[in-house]
C-alpha cells in the first residue's frame, strides 16, 4: 500500500504532473482496496496503525497483538519507502505527506478524514448487516474521496504510517507530529461514533402464548 501510494506522487513530480490528484488518490485507493480484497481474509488487513489502535479501543481486536502489527505496519512502510528511493533516484519529496497550510487545518483536516475512513471501516467490519464482500470496495472508494479532499493540503495521509516510511527515506519530518497523532485520534471517534449509531440487529419476533381451555 505504501509503496503504491507514494510511488504515484513520486511520478507525478518527476513528470510534470502527469498523474494529477486524481491519479494519486486512485492509486491510494485501489491500493487498499486489493490488499483488503486478497489478505484480509488472513490478517484483517490492518494497514493503518490508527484501525488496528481504534479497533483496540472498542474490543474488536486483542491489545495484546497491537505492538506486533505496528511494528509490521511501521517496518513495510520503511522497507516501501527505501525501494522506491532505489528505484527513483533521486528521491526527493514527491512520496512525503507533509501540511502546505497551517498546522491547524492540516491536523483538522487529516482528524476529519481519518474520522470518516473509520466510521465507513467500522459499518463494514463490525455491522452484520453490511455486505461484507464489498468491504474492499467501500474503504478503497472513501480513501480515494479523502485524497481528493485532503491531498493538496496535507496529501490526504489518515495513517501514520502512509507518512514515516517516506518521511524517514527522504529526511523531511515537517509537521510530522500531525501525521502521527491527528489519525489516531480521527479513528477512535469515528469508529465509536459508528458504534453509538448503528442499527440494533433485529430481534426474533416474540411467540404468541397460546392458552389451552
Amino acid at each position: 500500500m505504501v509503496f503504491s501510494a507514494a510511488a504515484t506522487p513520486i511520478v507525478n513530480q518527476k513528470f510534470h504532473g502527469v498523474e494529477t490528484l486524481t491519479g494519486n488518490a486512485a492509486s491510494a485507493g485501489l491500493a487498499v482496496m486489493a490488499v483488503i480484497l486478497c489478505s484480509g481474509h488472513i490478517s484483517g488487513a490492518h494497514l493503518n496503525p490508527a484501525v488496528t489502535i481504534a479497533f483496540a479501543v472498542l474490543r474488536h481486536f486483542p491489545w495484546v497483538q497491537v505492538p506486533a502489527y505496528i511494528a509490521a505496519q511501521v517496518s513495510a512502510s520503511v522497507c516501501a519507502a527505501f525501494v522506491l528511493k532505489g528505484i527513483f533516484h533521486p528521491f526527493g519529496a514527491g512520496g512525503v505527506t507533509v501540511p502546505s497550510g497551517n498546522m491547524g487545518q492540516a491536523f483538522a483536516l487529516e482528524f476529519v478524514i481519518t474520522f470518516t475512513l473509520l466510521f465507513v471501516i467500522t459499518g463494514v467490519a463490525t455491522d452484520t448487516c453490511a455486505v461484507g464482500e464489498l468491504a474492499g470496495l467501500a474503504i478503497g472508494g472513501t480513501v480515494m474521496l479523502n485524497i481528493l479532499v485532503a491531498g493538496p493540503t496535507t496529501g490526504g495521509s489518515m495513517n501514520p504510517v502512509r507518512t514515516i516510511g517516506p518521511a524517514i527515506a527522504a529526511g523531511t519530518y515537517k509537521g510530522l507530529w500531525i501525521y502521527l497523532v491527528a489519525p489516531p485520534l480521527g479513528a477512535v471517534a469515528g469508529a465509536c461514533t459508528f458504534t453509538i449509531v448503528k442499527l440494533k440487529e433485529a430481534e426474533p419476533p416474540q411467540q404468541v402464548r397460546s392458552f389451552r381451555r
